[in-house]
Order: structure tokens, then C-alpha cells, then sequence
């Protein structure tokens, strides 16, 4: 039986989220007007407004699916792995392999926060994800043995953060590799075990 391929047109809530992606990842939260996203999602500006309220709200939702996607990312790369450390530094080679893409252009949420007021939506969104990162490293960690789980999850989070700005400052994917054995030091140092 041959399968049938759906026609249907993506609803305006996606083709805002897809444009929204797009734009504001590659060139930034506030660089990008939203005339210029409803431009390129092609609906009518009643769409954005009806669908999502406004900007702030367009950039939280952007942020959230972003996070989504992300978190799904580094759990599969976890999840392939056996022992706590693999699976801490999985989440560097999962990060690492964004660094290789064409469309690289840092951390969503590290630019759109760095941009954003204080206590709103985007901010909220940016600190969201950034908490996620820390419970699961600072949960690996435990899972691991480390002495001060906290303190490790902390360090790898700063850790991944900075890998992502300086892949993207300065153009070097190879940031991986240096990143992946700074966090290989920094769990042996914790566990006292080995690789």
C-alpha cells in the first residue's frame, strides 16, 4: 500500500516558531524585528498577536522549543552510554557535535538572556535551561560518587558554557576535544576515579 503524503499546510503557530528559530537564532533576540519574522513565517501580523501575544512571548516559546530539543539531544547521548562519567562526558560530545554544524552560532540561550530584562519571559526561559543543565550534571555527579556533587555539577555547567562561547568567538570546533578532557580532569578529580 503506497503511503499518503499529508498536504497540509504547517499551522501559523509552527511557521512563527519555525521563522522564529531560524532568525532569531542566527542573528539574535533583538537584532530581529518581529515584522521580519511574520515576513518570513509568511501569515498575517494578527496571527503572531492572536497565537502567541507579542514578542516576549514569541521568544519565550522559540527558547522553550529549543529547549526541548536540546534536552532530548544530550538524554539520547546519555542514555547510550553505561556508567555515570561516560555519560557526564556524552554531554560534552553531544555539545561538541553542534560546534561542527554550518548553522553554529552559540548557545540560544546564553545570547537571548544576555539580552534580555530582567525577570521576564526570556530571561525565565534562559535560567530554565540553564537549571536543567546543572540538575542533570549535579545528578550525574551523585550518580558518579563525587564527593561535592554540587560543586561538580556547577563546574561542568561552567564549563559547557564556555566551550559553547569560545567555539563560537573563535570559530575552532576543535574546542571539543579540549572541553571533553578538562571535564574528564575535573570528574576524575571529584570521583578519584579514572577513565
Amino acid at each position: 500500500m503506497a503511503s499518503v503524503q499529508s498536504t497540509a499546510k504547517p499551522s501559523a503557530r509552527e511557521r512563527l516558531l519555525a521563522a522564529a528559530n531560524e532568525l532569531f537564532y542566527a542573528e539574535g533576540v533583538q537584532t530581529v524585528g518581529i515584522d521580519r519574522v511574520i515576513e518570513h513565517a509568511g501569515v498575517a501580523k494578527a496571527s503572531l498577536y492572536n497565537t502567541f501575544g507579542g514578542k516576549e512571548q514569541l521568544v519565550r516559546a522559540y527558547l522553550d522549543t529549543r529547549h526541548q530539543g536540546t534536552a532530548d539531544r544530550i538524554t539520547r547521548a546519555v542514555a547510550e552510554r553505561d556508567t555515570p562519567r561516560e555519560q557526564m562526558l556524552a554531554v560534552f560530545e553531544s555539545q561538541g557535535r553542534q560546534f561542527e554544524r554550518p548553522d553554529f552560532h552559540g548557545c540560544a540561550f546564553i545570547r537571548a538572556g544576555a539580552e534580555a530584562n530582567p525577570g521576564g519571559l526570556v530571561e525565565e526561559a534562559a535560567d530554565a535551561f540553564r537549571s536543567w543543565m546543572r540538575e542533570l550534571f549535579t545528578r550525574l555527579a551523585t550518580e558518579a560518587g563525587a564527593t561535592e556533587p554540587d560543586t561538580l555539577g556547577h563546574q561542568l555547567q561552567i564549563l559547557y558554557d564556555g566551550a559553547g562561547i569560545s567555539a563560537l568567538m573563535d570559530h575552532d570546533s576543535t574546542v571539543a576535544a579540549t572541553t571533553r578532557a578538562a571535564a574528564s580532569a575535573l570528574i576524575t578529580a571529584a570521583t578519584g576515579a579514572s577513565a
